[in-house]
């Protein structure tokens, strides 16, 4: 059993709608930084995503290891997801020749079994037992997963069904829009929303930064992608730091808690 104690000590911030504002951001922000390294410095996707994997993993390492909830670092273990997630799509896709179909429909299968791993070990995949490295783990995995699935369902959506970057963002704005209004208007519950909400906004944001660095022939602002890349990194730290970034209560958090025997 839990106690008070071990609620205090969560490391993942309160869901408000900062928190999906500086998401959405910062998915963007893996799309058009992933590409800077792998396409603009032309490193390629398997040096790239070498890269942004230790980063990744260094991260991953000081946010487990920390004792209290630090807004940047846990911002930063995020954006570390979002541009490995969208190296190791295009080297699969791309590289690997696996295409959007098939890589998003691997990437599905392993996002659902590492969440059926997770539930099946910690009785819940609730954001509010994150409370333990164990379950440290198998959120920023869950998460790795899911960012990965969104650029490989981005790109599919923009490219091979033909909906263009603009229209790719809309369907998933609308899906967005469908689980907002589930949260509002029924009792679904708030632990599914919140992970069908939180795999969403990442094929958004990888539309979004597509749409603002790809070049005016293929449908984008052409704005570069280095420069794409600065100008949204300036705009989560502002929001980092004026924005409300407290651990606190999480959608799902009494379904946690009921599981976890409080």
């Amino acid at each position: 059993m839990q106690t008070s104690g071990d609620i205090r000590t969560s490391k993942v911030p309160e869901v408000t709608l900062g928190f999906w504002i500086i998401k959405i951001a910062a998915t963007t922000l893996g799309e058009t930084g992933g590409d800077a390294v792998t396409m603009t410095l032309n490193l390629g996707y398997l040096v790239g995503t070498a890269i942004f994997a230790a980063i990744f993993v260094a991260l991953v390492a000081a946010q487990i290891s920390a004792k209290k909830f630090h807004p940047f670092l846990y911002w930063a273990v995020i954006v570390a997801t979002t541009t490995v997630g969208t190296t190791l799509a295009d080297f699969c896709d791309r590289s690997l020749g696996i295409g959007y179909v098939g890589g998003s429909s691997v990437l599905f299968l392993l996002l659902i079994a590492c969440l059926g791993l997770w539930y099946r070990t910690l009785g819940t995949v609730s954001v509010a037992s994150i409370r333990s490295p164990q379950a440290e783990a198998f959120y920023w995995a869950t998460i790795l997963f899911s960012q990965t699935l969104g650029t490989a369902l981005g790109d599919f959506l923009a490219t091979s069904a033909g909906l263009g970057y603009e229209g790719g963002a809309l369907v998933f704005a609308a899906g967005l829009a469908l689980v907002a209004a589930a949260y509002f208007f029924t009792g679904m519950s708030r632990t599914a929303l919140f992970w069908a909400a939180f795999i969403l906004t990442r094929p958004l944001g990888a539309t979004l930064g597509d749409f603002l660095d790809k070049p005016h022939a293929a449908g984008g602002l052409a704005l570069g992608r280095f420069y794409a890349s600065g100008v949204i990194l300036v705009f989560i730290v502002v929001c980092i730091a004026i924005l409300p970034q407290r651990a606190g209560r999480h959608p799902g958090e009494d379904e946690g808690r009921q599981a976890a025997g409080v």
